[in-house]
């Protein structure tokens, strides 16, 4: 069978007392208030010492842009993708390394300029007056900023602290580290001149000075080197985001703490990325003009050769004679050999071509079929398709690291290329049928020139190559001024719609009042929470309504808490509103002692459930109420492990009860006075056997002679939580007191008490509810010797004496430079 004791504790804490929580959080206001102010300060401290970081956007639009000189009759074709491939190519690209190295490489970014602030330094880019060019082949002193002074507008102080004797060296041409020694926790001053070559071991420079510096002189600056690919990492986290109202639209963003550079750094992350673009738009044309200019170079000397040859020829010789006659003959030849020529040329581009995709992997430097005079549909488009996935596979090898990605591409390539090499065969395969039929038509018409004389057949032949030179010449350039053309008047695919500017505002961090909000809120969260869990962990009596929902013992009286040293309070002020708890407890106890039928002498025995509860401080009290009304009262100090009633009446403890009952004293030699009229005091000294001693014979003869002499004897006992001796006592007892305290005595030993008194271990319990504050904090101390003290808080009017608590001063200078009284059980 389960006990229900057992959830005693459940059942207490179901019950929340919220009106008390307010009380108690109240109560800790100047936690409150310091944790505001120390939440604050850091707020501030945040605001003014942490360096601002701000975000820069810009948004650029994707649109796939037509040349307006590709018509029908244009014979090259270019290709660069469609708008929805390139919004994803670009948006890897712009977070790819090799792109951000062109755009760190182009601004320098790895040379930082600062200045020094308040608390650190500050990125000063757009605001130093100079800028410096270094030499990338030499090494320059890697992370230690370097101090810049300018002692004139044309001369300036380089300095620089050594803190060990080598240096750290980045060679920007290759990124390489390299290290040299220098002179150890040393400062180094060198002096130049604005624009001249500075040349040290660990720094190689020219230092410039901006178009509109402004005033300078007697400024200092830093100058500091970094690494390259730390760098180039750190620009790699620019946020790139579709636009929600556009699929081909892309916000980039950055956040640091210049805005100028960060502008700066955004439009020219996307200058770099157009120009890239274009120029991967204009590869085919580009190659065919590098094809042609090529071929043209070997045409132009065919032209001059044949020129030469027709001069001496001519020399001496009656031209006109020998052109007389087959003219019309000559015209056909001329045009087989054009022919020819043409067909030659395709049949050699195909072979190239086919060579070339067999043995190459790289297709971005094809010529376009035009320079053969190539028009077939199926070549030129296929081509083109190469051409363009090559190109987009290269662009992604630094900005994807996907494999099956490069599948894709290699997959995609693979099946243009065997198209290629299929259309290749049968487009050779006509043109070697219409080869041989023009060398065919060239043989019968050779055949017929053979007829002629031999002048005219000389001629015919220079004729023949010199005019084939000139039309494969003239073709070629028709073919590069088309490609120029083509490649002018290319636009890039990628448009800013608007640029990055510094137009105010742009604040992400610290938010000034945020933080000042955040400590508010922080401020009061935790110390209520801690308040909160010191209220829900508190198990101890709080109240006078937790002693009602505990027990049914009557509450006879409620005594507040004490701020001063001694503990006879009632003695030393008669009038406060201390004293008036007490003799309201006496007045009940009359009642009480009335309502027993109690003549003589009154027995009141004080207990509680633990030491430290304030019994003997009750008791000292309750007696001296009653010695006050002339009635002649006795404490016996029966704190059989604790006795200190002797040190509050500083009196002897070498004699007492044990004496008596040992019967080496009488009762009138262990009877002690007070300086408190009609109050004396018995005490017990520590035997080896004190529970044998109360059972004793001794100790009821004790009692019996002093109910002769006394009005009311006040026994303080030891606490019955802790020992068994109270028990022993309380049947010489007519009214027992159990007093509790309140934050000290906790719950579970009212449900002890309950336990005794249905054992009928205890008899004519009343409780006294000790050092009670209406406000009283969870957990507060208790200013004496032991840890705990008492006072009235609750019952005081305006006609008591004050008792006020003694200020913090007071109390710290006591604490160091007075002994206190011990006060304890």
């Amino acid at each position: 069978m389960i006990d229900t004791k057992d959830f005693s504790f459940f059942e207490n804490q179901n019950s929340f007392d919220f009106k008390g929580f307010l009380i108690k959080t109240a109560s800790y206001w100047k936690w409150f208030l310091v944790s505001w102010i120390i939440a604050f300060t850091i707020a501030y401290q945040t605001n003014v010492r942490k360096e601002k970081i701000y975000s820069m956007e810009t948004t650029i639009s994707v649109k796939e842009e037509s040349n307006p000189f590709f018509t029908s009759n244009t014979s090259l074709v270019f290709n660069w993708g469609g708008t929805s491939d390139q919004v994803q190519t670009i948006a890897s690209t712009l977070k790819s390394r090799s792109h951000n190295e062109l755009v760190v490489e182009r601004l320098s970014y790895y040379i930082d300029y600062l200045k020094q602030g308040k608390y650190n330094f500050v990125d000063a880019y757009g605001e130093v007056p100079f800028y410096v060019t270094i030499d990338k082949r030499e090494g320059q002193l890697a992370g230690i900023p370097l101090k810049i002074k300018f002692i004139t507008e044309n001369i300036y102080e380089i300095t620089v602290e050594f803190e060990s004797d080598s240096a750290s060296l980045i060679h920007y041409s290759d990124n390489n580290i390299t290290t040299t020694s220098v002179p150890k926790n040393t400062k180094k001053i060198y002096r130049y001149h604005v624009g001249e070559h500075v040349v040290l071991p660990f720094l190689n420079w020219q230092l410039e000075i901006n178009d509109s510096p402004g005033i300078y002189k007697g400024n200092e600056y830093y100058v500091r080197f970094n690494g390259f690919d730390g760098v180039v990492g750190g620009y790699q986290g620019i946020n790139v985001d579709t636009d929600a109202k556009g699929s081909s639209i892309l916000k980039l963003s950055l956040q640091g703490t210049n805005k100028a550079r960060m502008v700066k750094y955004l439009n020219t992350t996307v200058q770099v990325l157009k120009d890239n673009q274009l120029a991967a738009k204009n590869q085919f044309a580009t190659n065919t003009i590098n094809f042609i200019d090529s071929t043209m170079a070997a045409m132009s000397d065919s032209l001059k050769k044949t020129g030469g040859e027709m001069k001496a020829f001519v020399k001496d010789k009656n031209i006109q004679q020998i052109e007389e006659g087959g003219a019309m003959l000559t015209g056909k030849l001329f045009e087989f050999d054009a022919a020819r020529d043409e067909v030659t040329r395709k049949i050699a581009y195909y072979d190239n071509l086919k060579k070339y995709l067999k043995n190459s992997v790289d297709y971005s430097k094809l010529p376009a079929p035009a320079v053969a005079n190539i028009d077939d549909p199926n070549i030129v488009v296929n081509v083109s398709k190469l051409i363009s996935l090559s190109i987009e596979r290269s662009q992604k090898q630094y900005a994807v690291k996907s494999e099956k990605i490069y599948k894709d591409f290699d997959s995609k390539m693979t099946a243009v290329k065997n198209v290629l090499l299929v259309n290749i065969e049968t487009s050779k395969e006509g043109l070697l049928y219409d080869l041989n039929m023009i060398n065919a038509n060239i043989s019968k018409a050779q055949g017929d020139i053979k007829k002629m004389p031999e002048d005219k057949q000389e001629l015919i032949k220079i004729q023949r190559k010199y005019e084939l030179s000139n039309n494969i010449y003239n073709t070629f350039m028709e073919k590069k001024s088309e490609a120029n053309i083509v490649k002018a008047s290319n636009v890039s695919d990628i448009h800013f719609i608007d640029p990055a500017k510094d137009v105010g505002g742009g604040l992400v961090w610290p938010k000034t009042g945020v933080n000042y909000v955040m400590a508010l809120f922080l401020g009061f969260l935790f110390p209520l929470l801690f308040v909160f869990g010191i209220f829900f962990i508190n198990n101890s009596i709080q109240n006078t309504d937790d002693i009602a929902k505990l027990t049914s013992l009557p509450l006879i009286g409620v005594i507040g808490k004490k701020h001063n040293d001694s503990n006879l309070s009632v003695f030393e002020k008669p009038k406060s509103a201390l004293s008036e708890s007490f003799r309201a407890i006496r007045s009940s106890l009359q009642f009480l002692y009335k309502k027993q039928h109690v003549d003589g002498a009154k027995t009141l025995m004080l207990t509680s459930s633990i030491s430290g509860e304030g019994k003997t401080f009750c008791s000292i009290n309750i007696a001296t109420v009653f010695a006050l009304s002339e009635k002649k009262t006795l404490i016996i100090g029966l704190d059989l492990r604790k006795p200190r009633i002797f040190e509050d009446f500083n009196i002897s403890n070498e004699v007492g009860v044990v004496n008596y009952i040992m019967g080496d004293r009488s009762l009138k030699q262990i009877t002690q006075k007070t300086h408190i009229p009609h109050l004396d005091v018995i005490l017990w000294l520590v035997p080896p056997n004190p529970a044998e001693m109360i059972m004793s014979d001794g100790m009821h003869d004790l009692l019996t002679s002093l109910k002769q002499q006394y009005d009311y004897i006040i026994l303080d006992t030891p606490p019955v939580g802790l020992v068994s001796d109270a028990l022993e006592l309380a049947n010489y007892a007519d009214v027992t007191l159990y007093v509790v305290r309140q934050n000290f005595t906790k719950k579970d030993m009212i449900s002890l008490l309950n336990n005794r008194l249905e054992r009928g271990e205890l008899d004519n319990v009343s409780i006294i509810l000790n050092g009670f504050e209406s406000k009283a904090k969870y957990g507060y101390g208790y200013g004496y010797n032991y840890g705990y003290g008492y006072g009235y808080g609750a019952y005081s009017a305006g006609y008591h004496e004050d008792d006020k608590p003694k200020s913090i001063f007071t109390r710290i200078y006591k604490a160091f430079f007075k002994k206190k009284k011990h006060n304890r059980d």
